[in-house]
């Protein structure tokens, strides 16, 4: 099988890309990939990594509001739609899959337009405007909530959830701990803002620093984005000595290893993450960014408050202090914790990566 892959300017768009990418090669060994993207995005920066080749088209993404700005968007489009068509005749793909960000726009859009089946992946209860502009052209929408169904045509829409669920589920969690250097006796915290973290996290997670010692069977595992990493870690050093049940990290690779031995996450509300919670059970307390179309991280954060899998904060409400009484109650009341638990685990769905790959094998039949 021959897969064009595309999306990308946030780790959410990204690492379900790639997730799906893994999928086939474990189905299909020999299976070929190219990965479409934007040299100033994320991805140019994430799939090299891997042993996915990587080509760009240069595009930008709509204003909301009338612009200049626009018209040279929709130029760019043209030629990105131009581009991306002669790399498609070149890599001449069975199937293509989009997983949102406005650079997989005229990818998917080329290869509809030339008659290559096509895929995209929505992955946040509300869709993105490129999801919706796309979803009149392809062969298959793919989504991760129930409620995101009455968004699309309803003929070629199908519930899979997010793949990176099935990612996780490889997870190892003994190497999990290995890398964090704890043992199994201890609990563990993961506090994580996304791929290029969260200053209000942040703040919040300096003002407690110094009332972790009161968890010494709890080990806290705070990974501040690589942007922050340098300006926190001096901010802690300024404190004095760093609490011994304390890592503090610029970003993890290894995310599912880590996942698989977390004991409670703290975090956004991107789907991808609340699809490798569920999919592995980890109670979580979700501060949704507010800087995101739609709202969509809070809609997706309040499905698990609703299904009673998570605790929602909003950014306004975070303080160290909030967080600490949030985090006191889980660690240290194990039914509630264990309620948690099994209400996350009745929402995952650990096999989306391998439906998805089942949806491209029977469009790529169809070629």
């Amino acid at each position: 099988m021959r897969v064009v892959l595309t999306g990308g300017g946030t780790g959410g768009h990204i690492y379900p890309a790639l997730a799906v990418a893994r999928e086939v090669s474990r189905q299909y060994p020999q299976a070929a990939f190219l990965y479409i993207g934007s040299k100033h995005g994320l991805e140019a920066q994430l799939v090299p990594r891997t042993e996915i080749p990587f080509q760009s088209v240069e595009i930008s993404g709509l204003k909301r509001k009338l612009s200049f700005d626009n018209i040279k968007t929709i130029w760019k489009f043209i030629r990105a739609v131009a581009d991306a068509k002669r790399m498609l005749r070149e890599f001449k793909p069975d199937v293509v899959i989009g997983t949102g960000g406005y650079v997989c726009g005229p990818v998917v859009y080329a290869a509809a337009k030339l008659g290559i089946p096509t895929l995209i992946h929505e992955q946040n209860v509300v869709p993105g405007l490129t999801n919706k502009f796309l979803s009149r052209s392809v062969s298959k929408i793919a989504v991760s909530f129930s409620e995101s169904l009455s968004f699309f045509p309803q003929a070629k829409t199908v519930l899979t959830g997010n793949p990176r669920a099935t990612e996780v589920m490889h997870g190892n969690a003994e190497a999990g701990r290995k890398f964090i250097g704890v043992d199994a006796s201890k609990k563990i915290v993961l506090i994580f803002g996304g791929s290029r973290g969260a200053r209000a996290i942040n703040e919040a997670v300096l003002s407690m620093v110094n009332q972790l010692s009161k968890f010494p069977d709890t080990h806290f595992v705070y990974v501040t984005g690589d942007i922050h990493f340098e300006k926190i870690s001096a901010s802690i050093g300024e404190m004095g000595n760093l609490p011994g049940n304390l890592s503090v990290l610029p970003f993890v690779h290894n995310m599912p290893d880590v996942l698989a031995a977390t004991h409670v996450l703290v975090g956004r509300a991107g789907a991808s993450t609340l699809a490798e919670v569920t999919a592995l059970g980890v109670p979580s307390i979700l501060i949704p960014s507010p800087y995101v179309t739609n709202n969509h991280q809070e809609k997706n954060a309040r499905g698990l408050e609703r299904a009673g899998a998570a605790e929602v904060i909003v950014e306004r409400d975070l303080t160290g202090e909030s967080l600490l009484k949030s985090l006191a109650e889980l660690l240290n009341d194990q039914p509630k914790w264990e309620q948690m638990r099994e209400c996350s685990l009745s929402l995952g769905m650990p096999k989306a990566a391998t439906d998805i790959v089942a949806q491209l094998r029977a469009l790529a039949s169809k070629k």
